[in-house]
């Protein structure tokens, strides 16, 4: 090899390796300090593509698990309302058994009447119940997306299921009718009748409710794995990437040590001229 001045082929060599190292551990560095394999496009172009769509699909499946949660509460607060209405036609059941006591006076049974009309009035006022502005019976029901990808499901029970049912709508006819002695018979059977009624809207809503809750358990294991299959493509492994850094920051060291020994080199030809 021949001996120049103008060009040192060695420490451009040096130079560029050099170059390379300190890329390379900036890189490491950047990796370990976000957590991240990925920092830009650079890095993985179709990997950050793919984490981008999983992204979206985990804050996706999220939202749709809070609204999932609040349908179960609304379904809650409904049936909650649903069993107070329970209370009010026992009680219903029990003074028109008590109006058939023959040894009432008419005093007392108009005593009973005035709580029975009343107890009816409130079981009207039931249907204006709300959860967060939302009426609770009203419409058509419910309509909760129960995934990410926006399948829905129509839940609750509507004042048109009220309404629709025979033995409810007897007894939300009461209201402005007297409970006599003379139907208090008639009145009790009705009630028994619509409080079996109203035991199949509360199981309807208990199984809406179940339904929501696999929904919701469901929407959060396919979160739990979505996080699992991003992770693998976007995480650091910190101990390969600790290895990575080690021997990045050696071959550093090692390449400026060598900048400098090339550079050095060029000295020799100094010796010659003298």
């Amino acid at each position: 090899m021949s001996v120049v001045i103008n060009t040192n082929s060695a420490a451009t060599l040096a130079s560029y390796h050099l170059s390379n190292s300190n890329v390379n551990l900036q890189r490491s560095l950047q990796r370990l300090s976000s957590g991240s394999r990925i920092n830009s496009s650079f890095d993985d172009a179709g990997g950050l593509a793919v984490s981008m769509k999983m992204s979206a699909a985990i804050r996706r499946t999220d939202a749709a698990a809070t609204n999932v949660g609040n349908a179960i509460s609304f379904l809650q607060t409904q049936d909650g309302v649903l069993k107070t209405a329970d209370k009010v036609l026992s009680r219903m059941s029990e003074l028109a058994t008590l109006a058939q006591d023959v040894t009432k006076s008419s005093d007392d049974i108009a005593n009973y009447a005035l709580e029975f009309e009343t107890l009816t009035q409130q079981l009207i006022d039931f249907s204006s119940e709300e959860f967060n502005g939302v009426a609770l019976f009203e419409g058509a029901g419910l309509t909760v997306a129960t995934s990410e990808d926006g399948t829905t499901q129509t839940v609750g029970v509507t004042q048109s299921d009220i309404n629709t049912n025979a033995d409810l709508a007897v007894v939300v006819g009461y209201a402005g009718n007297d409970l006599t002695a003379a139907n208090a018979a008639t009145r009790g059977t009705e009630i028994q009748d619509a409080i079996v009624a109203l035991g199949l809207l509360r199981a309807t809503n208990g199984s809406e409710q179940s339904r929501l809750t696999f929904a919701e358990d469901m929407l959060k294991v396919n979160k739990t794995n979505l996080e699992a299959a991003n992770s693998r493509i976007i995480d650091v492994d910190v101990a390969a990437e600790s290895t990575q850094l080690a021997r990045f920051n050696i071959l550093q060291q090692s390449g400026t040590a060598m900048l400098a020994q090339a550079n050095q080199a060029s000295q020799s030809i100094l010796k010659l001229l003298q």
